[in-house]
């Protein structure tokens, strides 16, 4: 989600600490959704799953759009169509990358692996935003692979094939965050969040239909959970970017890592393997350090 920009007319008191408790709460949120997402996409297939999500978040984007104090038709006029277009496109391939990631590896080693989705910015914020990436970053972004290379362990005849989904859906989370970052100077999160779910729900939903298959009652009220704390979880974190510094608030979103490994644990019955435990630490700590080296030098 995007910072706000001038387009927007309404500006919320900047409230950091507010802003913290809020993003922990919505990492704990869209923990509790990948944990359904897991579950569900492993007894359907994924791309129906992904479509009843998108039909939900289309629908608030559209009620939040309509209530928003510009107007609908001046909220979802976009100065960056074209790169929208590509934003809305990235970001539903990505979840349905990241889901099959799920269930392909499990919950902990494919948000161990995910967690290195800010390192990734940082490194590609030069060749595609032209920004400045010191000796510092690139340190950190370099002791942030050993931690990948720690987790995924190559060489030792542990390394899963699977893994490479998860890094793929890393990667691909980068781009989609660089690229929201670059339409942030021209259009504001309200217009960027239609323009994604709108664009999501229109390429998705002939996919779905295609693969639809019929649910249990009990996995269809977990399916509604699912489309709720998606909901509720982007809401939120709209909420947190309107009213909190996006540099001090970014670096809690390590605790999603946190929140899903618990519940992998608690109700999934994962076991998190030492050299993800210790990987997991190396690629957050050198996470955290290139954060607040940017924040840092953007003050």
């Amino acid at each position: 989600m995007s910072a706000p920009s001038n387009k927007d007319t309404f500006h919320e008191p900047q409230n950091n600490r507010l802003g913290v408790g809020l993003m922990c709460a919505t990492m704990l949120i869209f923990a509790f959704q990948d944990m359904l997402s897991k579950h569900l996409a492993g007894t359907y297939n994924v791309y129906m799953v992904t479509a009843i999500r998108y039909w939900v978040l289309a629908a608030l984007a559209v009620y939040l759009t309509a209530r928003h104090a510009d107007g609908f038709r001046a909220t979802i006029r976009s100065g960056t169509p074209k790169l929208q277009l590509l934003r809305g496109v990235l970001l539903v391939a990505q979840i349905c990358v990241m889901v099959s990631a799920f269930v392909l590896l499990g919950l902990i080693e494919a948000h161990a692996i995910f967690a290195s989705t800010p390192l990734v910015i940082a490194a590609l914020s030069g060749p595609i935003l032209g920004e400045r990436v010191g000796w510092r970053r690139w340190t950190a972004i370099g002791i942030g692979f050993i931690g990948m290379l720690i987790i995924l362990r190559p060489g030792f005849g542990v390394f899963s094939p699977y893994a490479l989904v998860a890094v793929v859906g890393a990667m691909m989370f980068a781009v989609y965050s660089l690229l929201t970052r670059h339409v942030a100077h021209v259009d504001g999160p309200q217009t960027s969040f239609f323009w994604v779910s709108i664009v999501g729900v229109i390429i998705i939903t002939p996919i779905g239909l295609w693969h639809w298959q019929t649910m249990t009652p009990l996995d269809a009220m977990f399916m509604a959970m699912l489309c709720c704390t998606s909901a509720a979880g982007h809401y939120m974190l709209t909420r947190v970017y309107s009213i909190a510094e996006a540099s001090v608030i970014q670096p809690f979103t390590y605790l999603q890592l946190v929140f899903a490994s618990i519940l992998a644990m608690l109700v999934l019955g994962e076991v998190m393997q030492t050299t993800t435990a210790i990987g997991s630490l190396v690629v957050v700590g050198a996470g955290i350090y290139a954060l607040l080296r940017e924040r840092s030098l953007r003050k």
